[in-house]
């Protein structure tokens, strides 16, 4: 129904485009940002992506500027490659009955083929500060005729260190535009950015970014570091989603998917060191499910816009609320319910009591998914000392040797200096019982616990040890 649309001012050729794209009525961020935009007021919003952000400036853009086909009257600044593409095909989709031309500029790509296309002419500009200004120094982006200027994901694009070229680039249209700032955070550089170069600006905000947390269930596993790579495979083998995988560094990101693809999973990676082709075709094969999986670092998968995925996965816990909410705003879009699993060592748990009191929602702890009909697992789980250390590096282990054996602390103790290669410095506290007892050992001679010790004998007795992981 467009009238769903066009009641909050959105013209009737876009409400009906929009309607051809199967939305059925406005987002919170459009309700309030699209009727304001139109009468030509500056803003600042702070919106996360998912919420429908680029429909609100799409709609304000597409709604205020003519469809001449010959300079740009409008320009939309991005973070990223990706959303540059996203951006110019999302407002191709919004411009179906409009007749506007939007064309992507970004580095990485033909800049000859590019030039070709802006002499050829275009409506609106989706495009990467440093290549936007690159175009602007060959005389190939003819900028004075913008009246609409939209900074979209502000906040990543001065993280990125974009600010010389954003100023360089306001500099060179009209001083009298209509200027629109979104951004998932208004850290005070962001505001610092819109009040230097708006007049008199609008704040409009979206709360706790409920749009997308809403619709996601949260979750973490308490899972080390050398257990990581089990628990993917068992929710990868169980739940089969369609996800997107989160690593902190670009070598974690090859290395992850090196030995996805060796075990026979349908995945690719995206990061910022790839030839700019190779990333389209990454992401055209993730849309066009002819891969399950995407393995990514943040600043590669910003501005992805798939409303199927399923399932996000902190691999790599993050440090900080808004990469979280950033990566969880990849799934639970476009109505459709999602899931957010990140794995935590030990020592990153104090993350998710800080996630929960930032956003006010709840991240369960979920156990690994149980593997059905005695299916065996595609990694092998392994003791992971440092998960299961105490402060100090002390783990417990249960060795079948008590009193009844004749054996006290200290007797105990000798017998597995000698026959596990254990320093005396590094045996804890001891409890001495009937016919087994309980040793705490440092973590750096766990191996030698489990594997030297027990090769050991008493009265021809060989020793079991097990450990304690609870």
């Amino acid at each position: 129904m467009i009238s769903n649309f066009t009641d909050i001012g959105i013209p009737e050729d876009v409400a009906k485009a929009m309607d051809s794209m199967g939305w059925s009525e406005p987002t919170p961020i459009q309700v309030h940002s699209v009727p304001l935009g139109l009468t030509g007021a500056d803003m600042f919003a702070q919106a996360q992506t998912g919420t429908g952000k680029t429909g609100a400036y799409g709609s304000i853009i597409l709604g205020t500027i003519p469809a001449e086909g010959t300079v740009p009257h409008a320009i939309v600044l991005v973070p990223t490659r990706e959303l540059a593409n996203q951006v110019a095909e999302e407002m191709t989709k919004l411009s179906k009955f409009s007749g506007h031309v939007c064309l992507p500029i970004y580095g990485g790509a033909s800049i000859e083929a590019q030039i070709k296309k802006l002499k050829a002419g275009c409506d609106i500009v989706a495009g990467t500060p440093g290549r936007v200004r690159d175009m602007i120094n060959r005389g190939a982006l003819n900028l004075t005729q913008i009246r609409t200027m939209v900074l979209d994901e502000a906040d990543r694009m001065l993280d990125m260190g974009f600010v010389d070229d954003i100023e360089y680039i306001l500099k060179a249209m009209p001083e009298d535009r209509h200027t629109m700032l979104f951004s998932a955070t208004m850290q005070e550089n962001v505001k610092q950015l819109a009040f230097d170069y708006m007049r008199n600006p609008r704040e409009v905000s979206v709360s706790k970014d409920e749009v997308v947390l809403d619709l996601t269930k949260q979750y973490y596993i308490s899972v080390g570091r050398r257990n990581k790579s089990w628990a993917l495979c068992r929710i990868l083998d169980i739940d089969m989603p369609k996800a997107i995988i989160f690593c902190q560094t670009k070598k974690m990101v090859d290395v992850l998917e090196e030995r996805l693809t060796g075990l026979n999973y349908k995945v690719e990676a995206i990061h910022g060191d790839m030839p700019q082709s190779k990333r389209e075709k990454v992401i055209r094969d993730f849309k066009e499910d002819a891969t399950d999986v995407l393995i990514a670092t943040d600043v590669a998968a910003r501005g992805l816009d798939i409303d199927d995925i399923n399932y996000v996965i902190n691999y790599d816990m993050p440090d900080d609320i808004d990469t979280y909410i950033h990566r969880i705003g990849r799934t639970g879009r476009a109505g459709r319910e999602g899931t957010a699993v990140s794995f935590v060592t030990s020592e990153e748990e104090h993350l998710v009591r800080e996630f929960e009191m930032r956003t006010g929602m709840e991240i369960e702890k979920r156990t690994v998914p149980e593997a059905e009909d005695g299916r065996k697992d595609t990694i092998r789980r392994v003791v992971d000392y440092d998960q299961i250390s105490d402060v100090f590096g002390m783990c417990r282990f249960e060795i079948n040797l008590g009193k009844k054996d004749g054996f006290g602390k200290v007797a105990l103790a000798d017998f597995i200096i000698r026959n596990a290669r254990v320093r005396d410095v590094s045996i804890g506290k001891m409890e001495i019982g009937p016919t087994s007892s309980i040793v705490e050992v440092h973590k750096d001679f766990g191996n030698r616990m489990t594997m030297d010790l027990t090769k050991a004998k008493f009265k021809g007795r060989r020793i079991s040890v097990r450990v304690i992981q609870d």
